[in-house]
């Protein structure tokens, strides 16, 4: 297949762009600048994601992965709020509408989003079918969608792919998780009874690659793992995993005035549940988190 990425870059676009090209398929990737030492067998077309995407210049391709986005992992000052919010609905806004414009149009646009779509809901267990949260993410993920699922008027597939925390060794969550640890103060997050939902990076991988190849209708799918745990039960799992302890908390109004409102979304339970991907047939080659784990830190 041929491939057009955004956001290829980053820590997950990188991985996913080599394991394309490890396929055999062929990428092209939109991005401000070319990266010194990205593969060069990847196709670089420059854009700012803040006007139309220059389709015009990139090859005729079978799939679009829409990966793009600010951190999220940064203090919430309205100035990054309004980045982290631009970033994904108007560079999604100005790439499906770029996509309208094309004579001969990919099959499908996989879009990411994130669990964040559904808020804090304790210990509720959320599938693809739940309503989503009403806080700053959750408004993120239901408008960055809604841009994408704009693209089914052009006559694409949309895979909105709602992500997890990424757990992987060279980028994501896991390095500024085991900072602490490694330093002998690893903490879970207050009590600790919130659910986590996380992903292996080479998971992720393998399914936004799965979601473009999937013939079927359009549909939503939890890029989440089938075992989701407490922080608690995570704290634990990646204190042995570093063989290092966690026995201390860390207290919410602590983490407010180190992270502002930032902080409110380490303390939100997210109990998601794959069960959109498992349907289809895909399969989690990290399942439980001890799994994981091992497979970050060796």
């Amino acid at each position: 297949m041929t491939y057009l990425i955004t956001g290829a870059t980053g820590f997950v676009g990188t991985k996913l762009v080599n394991r394309l090209l490890a396929n055999g398929d062929s990428v092209n990737f939109l991005a401000r600048k070319r990266p010194k030492h990205f593969d060069s067998r990847a196709a670089f077309h420059p854009w700012d994601p803040n006007n139309e995407a220059p389709l015009s210049s990139v090859p005729r391709v079978d799939a679009v992965i829409n990966l793009a986005g600010e951190p999220i992992a940064q203090r919430w000052t309205p100035e990054v709020k309004k980045r982290i919010y631009d970033s994904r609905i108007i560079g999604t806004r100005n790439l499906v509408d770029a996509i309208g414009k094309l004579k001969h149009r990919p099959r499908v646009l996989v879009s990411a989003s994130a669990v964040g779509f559904y808020g804090n809901r304790g210990s509720e267990v959320l599938t693809e079918v739940s309503l989503p949260g009403g806080d700053f993410l959750a408004t993120v993920c239901v408008d960055w969608e809604i841009e994408a699922l704009r693209a089914r008027e052009f006559g694409l597939r949309v895979m909105p792919v709602r992500i997890a925390t990424v757990l992987g060794r060279e980028g994501g969550a896991f390095p500024l998780m085991a900072r602490p640890f490694r330093l002998g103060l690893g903490a879970k997050f207050g009590d600790g009874k919130q659910w986590m939902s996380w992903i292996h990076v080479d998971d992720l991988c393998a399914m936004l690659q799965f979601a473009a190849s999937w013939q079927g209708d359009s549909q939503e799918l939890n890029g989440s793992s089938p075992q989701p745990v407490t922080n608690a039960d995570f704290t634990a799992a990646l204190g042995r995993a570093l063989h290092r302890p966690a026995f201390l908390a860390a207290p919410k109004f602590a983490m407010k005035l180190a992270l502002g409102e930032m902080s409110d979304f380490l303390f939100d339970s997210l109990r998601v549940m794959p069960k959109a991907p498992l349907k289809l047939g895909f399969q989690f080659r990290y399942g439980t988190l001890q799994a994981a784990l091992e497979s970050v830190v060796s």
